[in-house]
Order: structure tokens, then sequence, then C-alpha cells
């Protein structure tokens, strides 16, 4: 039974984003502050960020969308023809990624902003005839119970508040048998602090540096992904692939069906 979302809301919603038991100076490094990426004010700023998130991702030596996409295939290694779902897709880098690598993976790309489905309509990702192309939000999706294998949201989750973040956890595993989430890792707090005074200063020479540094206050950590998907409903369990060194944060939610 799915828990009541408005019961509780007021704690989750004032949940650290290093989860209910971050030390004190992780509770201060973290931001209501958007990024370019979630504003409507700034649309060529927002254009540029997307464009060198999807070519760092197309590129091999940096490699998000192959990454991203061995992680997703093997999720579903066992499944002969998976039915995935990208959430937050931006362009579609990884969903034309996971159809070059697995031959008869059915992909449908989403993303809640109207632009970039275009855009991703528009590429050759459009008119390819294992894709569908679709204007979807990841905290109410639009599917019958179970539909898909496997739906995945990559590095995506920490432009969510806890609310929202919640719905995807609730939503995501009721429309897919499971759920990936991939995102950015939250360091210990005394080398995030570091971490982030080095990038502070490159914040007002680049658009994607800018983003980047408040998605690092941002980013969830694995207790709060637990605290999320509790919220959610107490019937979903979380699990956490291993990374390596400052890897992204790895969790495959479902529930017993």
């Amino acid at each position: 039974m799915m828990v009541d979302m408005d019961s509780g809301t007021r704690d989750i919603a004032s949940m650290p984003r290093g989860g209910p038991d971050a030390s004190w100076l992780d509770r201060r490094l973290q931001t209501d502050r958007l990024e370019y990426l979630d504003r409507d004010d700034v649309d060529h700023l927002k254009r540029k960020v997307m464009a060198a998130l999807d070519r760092a991702g197309r590129r091999r030596w940096i490699g998000i969308h192959h990454k991203c996409a061995r992680m997703v295939l093997d999720e579903v290694a066992d499944v002969p023809c998976p039915k995935i779902l990208e959430l937050g897709a931006g362009l579609g880098g990884l969903s034309s990624t996971l159809l070059d690598k697995h031959p008869t993976a059915e992909v449908t790309v989403t993303d809640i902003d109207p632009t970039f489905v275009a855009g991703a309509a528009a590429s050759e990702l459009g008119s390819h005839p294992r894709a569908t192309v679709r204007e979807m939000d990841a905290t109410a999706i639009d599917a019958p119970e179970g539909h898909y294998d496997l739906a995945v949201f990559a590095l995506s989750l920490h432009h969510l508040p806890p609310e929202a973040a919640a719905r995807v956890f609730a939503s995501g595993t009721r429309a897919a048998k499971k759920l990936l989430i991939v995102d950015l890792p939250r360091p210990p707090a005394p080398l995030h602090l570091m971490l982030l005074a080095v990038v502070l200063p490159l914040t007002k020479l680049s658009p994607l540096q800018h983003d980047g540094f408040i998605s690092s206050l941002r980013a969830y950590s694995p207790s709060a992904l637990r605290a999320l998907a509790q919220h959610a409903d107490p019937a979903i369990t979380v699990e956490f692939r291993s990374r390596r060194g400052f890897g992204p944060t790895v969790a495959v939610a479902s529930r017993a069906r």
C-alpha cells in the first residue's frame, strides 16, 4: 500500500541532501538555488549547458553515455528484448547509445522540457524504429504498471527537491520492474568543501561549471536516497552498486510484485 504522500511531507521536504543523518557541515553544503537547466529565463545559457553535457557524454574519453549505458544493460542482461524508459533524457544521448549497443532493446526517450524533446525528435533518434520520443514527467510516469523492464534516471535526480524526488521512486517502481538512479556522488563533507572551493572561481567563466557547482550542492547521499524511497513506499527496496573512486552514485530501486 502506498504511503499517504501528505503524511510526513514536512519531514521529507526539510530533509538534508546528505540524508537524515547528515553532519552539521554536510547540512550546510546544500542550496535551493536553481541551475541554468532548471530556469526558464535564461534559454541561451540553458542550451549551452545541455549542448556541453551532450558533447561530454558522447566523447569516449569522458564517456558518460557509454558508462551509463553499460549500467543500464547490466540491469537487463537477462531480458532478450528489454523495454527501457529513459527519464530526463535531455537530447537523448544515452538512449542513442543504448540502441547502438543492444540490437533488440526498445527505448522510450522522455523529458519534461518540450524543447529538449523536440530536439531529440528532430535527430536520428526520432526516426529510429526502436525508439519512441515523447514528453513525460518523471514524477508522474504515464504508463501501465510494470510496463517497462527498466526505467533509468541519469544525472537528473539532484534537480528535484525531496518531495518530487520521492515521487520519482514511487512512479518509477510502479511503471517499471526496476528503477535505476545514476547521479552525482556526495563526497564526505570536508572533502566536499575543498572541491567546491576549487570549482567556485570557474563558475563565472563557464555555464557548465556554474551548473556543476550547484549540482554538487544538491546531490543526494545514499542515506537520503533510502529515505526518499521509504517515504514513497515502505515496500520499495534500494540496492547500491559498487563504484570506484569518485564515481557516480548508482542505486537500483524495486518493489515486490
